[in-house]
């Protein structure tokens, strides 16, 4: 992968690197691929709002296009996501197919799939990395947001990655008000499995818009966690979530910039294009791989893409001294919070978001919503129905009624 040519080819004397990803990359860093909508959970603050597959998701040969075409581009990896991206039939054939095509894959999963065969096959390929979902150090912190049972998933999940031989795949938390007490917590459950700690943010994004107010940590919590970062960021990993914590001082590690549009992009299981992982709303869709082009044309000549790489004025930020290390933010939690964009992060350390938070209309209407809810809605019935089961005898070479239906009744005769 290379730099633009003609956003760069006479850069200022002087100029960092992080002021030319701003002008943008000829291909993303890192793409964030969600491959599914179903997941056998209902997390709380899901921000696909994930539950349902959607029937128009892309087909294993129009993956296996795009995977072709991130070969060509050179992008380093794709984080690959959801849903839960393993109820996908074809995960291990999309898998193999893009690590023996020079992409390499991280995907993120609750760890509902991942036996003790799955662990071994992972362990075996050097060019796959796995991050293992857990929101609370307890059963009774995680299970309160991701679910009952799902902690002891994730638990033996990484014991048969650890039992497997695989070093440093990774414990990935989404930061809350509740688990921001727990992080040595979760740094020695880390160490104990041979994986790397990964702290997340918390986005109002998908469900996650619905739970924000409730979930998101305190101001003093903010400072406990940036705190905690200057102490361990050379052991933790982030992935630039907390850059609007650099204000308080030091910057932490990373490039402490809004990628969106710029180093890094996502595309949704029916290949939509969107700036960023998690501002799925119409504002931000960029196009789609399907169409002409596919997703290099999106990438390289979007219009929305074209604007996010203009120089940014920072708006009511610009006159903060602290606006060169935390850029204003991050834009999906403005954007979902009712913030402008062009004004401070809703948890600006300075308190300048909280003001503007204070201020809004209790009538909360006119804030943004995704554009899409795959949640499951379960509908209750009036009157029990009656179901009729086929006295066929099994196909063997009949294929499931979808790659993804987890229900125990898919293809009966009702």
């Amino acid at each position: 992968m290379t730099i633009t040519p003609e956003r760069v080819a006479t850069p200022a004397p002087g100029t960092r690197l992080v002021d030319l990803f701003e002008l943008g990359l000829d291909a993303p860093i890192c793409l964030t691929w969600e491959l599914t909508y179903a997941c056998n959970l209902a997390c709380a603050h899901c921000l696909s709002s994930s539950g349902r597959r959607d029937p128009r998701e892309l087909t294993t040969d129009e993956c296996k296009a795009v995977i072709d075409e991130l070969q060509r581009m050179q992008v380093f990896y794709v984080n690959i996501g959801g849903g839960e991206p393993t109820v996908r039939s074809d995960f291990w054939e999309l898998l193999d197919y893009a690590t023996s095509h020079s992409v390499g894959v991280k995907f993120s999963t609750n760890g509902v799939r991942i036996t003790p065969e799955a662990a071994r096959r992972l362990a075996a390929n050097d060019y796959v990395d796995v991050q293992i979902s857990l929101d609370g150090a307890t059963a009774e912190v995680n299970d309160a947001v991701r679910g009952p049972g799902s902690y002891d998933t994730a638990i033996r999940a990484m014991q048969n990655l650890s039992d497997a031989g695989m070093k440093n795949f990774k414990l990935s938390v989404v930061c809350t008000r509740h688990n921001i007490p727990q992080m040595d917590e979760f740094k020695a459950i880390a160490d104990k499995y041979g994986a790397q700690l990964r702290l997340t943010r918390l986005r109002p994004s998908g469900r996650g818009a619905d739970v924000w107010d409730e979930l998101h940590p305190l101001a003093g919590q903010q400072r406990e966690l940036y705190d905690w970062l200057i102490a361990n960021g050379d052991k933790v990993l982030t992935g630039d979530s907390f850059f609007h914590l650099s204000a308080y001082g030091e910057a932490l590690p990373g490039l402490n910039l809004c990628g969106a549009g710029r180093v890094v992009c996502l595309i949704d299981p029916i290949g939509d294009v969107y700036a960023c992982p998690f501002a799925i709303h119409d504002k931000f869709l960029a196009g789609n791989v399907r169409q002409p082009g596919g997703f290099a044309e999106v990438w390289r000549e979007s219009g929305l893409f074209q604007d996010l790489r203009e120089p940014q004025t920072g708006g009511a930020c610009s006159s903060c001294s602290h606006y060169s290390t935390c850029k204003g933010g991050c834009m999906a939690a403005k954007f979902f919070t009712g913030l402008p964009l062009d004004g401070p992060d809703p948890e600006c350390v300075i308190g300048h978001g909280e003001a503007l938070l204070a201020g809004r209309s209790e009538d909360r209407s006119a804030i943004p919503k995704p554009s899409a809810d795959h949640s499951r809605k379960v509908k209750p019935r009036s009157r029990p129905v009656p179901v009729k089961l086929s006295t066929r005898r099994p196909d063997p070479e009949r294929r499931p009624v979808s790659a993804c239906e987890e229900n125990p009744l898919a293809g009966l005769t009702l």
